[in-house]
């Protein structure tokens, strides 16, 4: 072989072997290494104190929480106060969050991971912005890994999730398992809401209702928070039925709501011909709840005004003691204060609309007659005798 041949060959391996790692690198061009480290923070700078707003997009769904006065609201229930305390706790994690372990993979098996984005497949993407609205960071989560459970699935065995894929901002080399599944994570505004602090009817004196049929509306009263209740305007004949009058009488005691009315003109949540009813307490708050129409099968539509007028002094006991009273006097300040305080916290529902279930209401949905004893039937007669013994 003369030194042309051997040059020649040369040249020919080099090509090849040029074109083969052009071909391997091809192949391996999609499946990239994680540039995150196991055990290390999946958001090693996230500015926790500087989130303001929060974004979550699933689907075609998209809810925006977000800070207004210091308070967290969901925009998308007028800006209802959001719970705090689950803000609090998925803020705290995606701030801890830790890399499980760093996935090597590539665009084409983003979709197997569910690390798509939402209007094009199942990931859920959560961003977080300042108070400007800018873009800090953003995660969009992807399927969740689980686990075999012990137990029969019907009664709750069976796999759960015990992590979950994620990926940083649109950076495939940012994939990651981690062991937080982020199952509340979702653009479900209902979920979110501050259901906590709602309202609660304590020390009832009296309640009535106004339906719109005059005859079917009715009150309840009693003379103190141990006294029998008695029906106002009682007819000859008409019984009130305690067992059947139980649930008036302990109206709004604990009340709940599923979610806040996004539509609320009167005619589509029924206001325009609301059942009102008027509750009355021994200590001065004078609750106005409206019942609307239907709000899906199981509930209705709701809404509360509150006013209160209490005692602005105390009235000395009978047998009181001059070194008791400077006690007695803090005692009632304090109690009023709370009063005062709680008043100014209920009346901030006033300006929303409630979906409620049904029986949180269904006292109200009663009529007079459905608080009343059942009337007992007169004993048939006996027969009467004829008074001539019949011929033989």
């Amino acid at each position: 072989m003369n030194r042309k041949q051997l040059t020649l060959l040369l040249v020919v391996g080099a090509i090849l072997g040029g074109l083969g790692w052009v071909a391997y690198q091809k192949k391996a061009a999609p499946y990239k290494e994680s540039v995150q480290k196991m055990g290390g923070k999946l958001l090693p700078n996230f500015p926790l104190n500087d989130v303001e707003q929060i974004v979550v997009k699933q689907g075609q769904s998209e809810l925006t929480l977000a800070k207004k006065d210091d308070v967290w609201v969901v925009k998308n229930r007028g800006d209802y106060p959001a719970n705090f305390d689950t803000i609090s706790d998925v803020l705290r994690k995606f701030w801890e969050l830790k890399v499980a372990k760093p996935v090597k993979t590539g665009p084409s098996r983003l979709p197997m991971l569910e690390l798509v984005a939402p209007d094009k497949g199942a990931g859920t993407l959560v961003e977080f912005k300042d108070k400007s609205g800018k873009a800090i960071n953003s995660v969009l989560l992807g399927a969740k890994s689980m686990k075999q459970g012990g137990g029969d699935p019907q009664f709750g065995g069976g796999p759960m999730p015990d992590g979950r894929y994620v990926m940083v901002g649109s950076d495939v080399q940012t994939v990651s398992l981690v062991t937080e599944p982020f199952s509340n994570v979702e653009a479900k505004p209902e979920e979110w809401l501050d259901k906590k602090e709602w309202f609660k009817v304590e020390k009832l004196k009296s309640v009535s209702v106004t339906a719109a049929s005059p005859t079917n509306s009715w009150k309840l009263s009693r003379e103190s928070e141990t006294g029998e209740w008695k029906l106002a305007d009682a007819k000859p004949g008409e019984l009130l039925d305690n067992g059947k009058s139980g649930s008036a009488a302990s109206a709004l005691s604990y009340p709940s709501f599923a979610d806040v009315a996004t539509n609320t003109s009167p005619e589509a949540t029924g206001m325009d011909k609301a059942i009102v009813a008027r509750l009355e307490t021994f200590d001065g708050f004078l609750f106005t709840a409206k019942v609307g129409g239907k709000a899906g099968e199981e509930n209705q539509y709701f809404q509360i005004a509150v006013s209160g007028e209490f005692a602005k002094e105390r009235t000395p006991g009978k047998d009181e003691k001059p070194e008791d009273k400077d006690k007695l006097d803090k005692e009632f300040k304090d109690s009023l204060t709370k009063l005062q305080d709680k008043l100014k916290a209920y009346k901030t529902h006033e300006k929303w609309t409630f979906i409620v279930t049904k029986w949180t209401v269904d006292a109200f949905l009663k009529d007079r007659r459905d608080l009343l004893a059942d009337k007992k039937e007169e004993p048939a007669g006996e027969a009467k005798l004829d008074a001539k013994p019949p011929l033989k």
